[in-house]
């Protein structure tokens, strides 16, 4: 039993499990000191905004590494809420589209609310061919797609 639970201790010790970040606020003060930051989006658990029109989302799970990010206190740039801004652009292959960039934008705002921006381009003159808009919230245990993780 013993060799048991010492065992445990030394794995979670070896392969810590993250640690949900559960507002904005929280967020903010991890990224200030330096942290690493997972995204896990649900996007079927936010609303999304296609033509003009709000659509029910498909079951799909996305993610992503904060890195390059820039926070916007409220009014630094006659912004009426603060926010931290950040995106992504990777190459991929679509069945429809063929060979397009995924570029993603995400504004995560100061009351926790998400809203997201998934477009695919073309690499040769990067029009948009696909272009969706998720409103989402951090999730909180209670409600929220959009998953923030730290290591611990």
């Amino acid at each position: 039993m013993k060799t048991i639970v010492l065992l445990l201790f030394i794995t979670n010790f070896i392969f810590p499990q993250p640690i949900q970040i559960k507002s904005f606020g929280e967020l903010i003060s991890n990224l200030r000191l330096g942290e690493e930051i997972r995204i896990v989006i649900h996007y079927k658990d936010c609303k999304l905004l296609k033509d003009s029109i709000y659509l029910n989302p498909t079951d799909v799970i996305g993610g992503m590494t904060i890195s390059a990010f820039e926070f916007f206190e409220k009014g630094s740039i006659k912004n009426e809420r603060a926010y931290l801004a950040f995106s992504e652009n990777v190459f991929i292959y679509h069945k429809r589209y063929g060979y397009v960039y995924n570029y993603v934008k995400i504004r995560i705002y100061d009351y926790d609310e998400v809203e997201i921006i998934a477009q695919y381009l073309k690499p040769e003159n990067f029009e948009v061919v696909m272009n969706e808009i998720f409103y989402c919230k951090i999730n909180n245990n209670n409600n929220g797609g959009v998953f923030l993780f730290r290591n611990k």
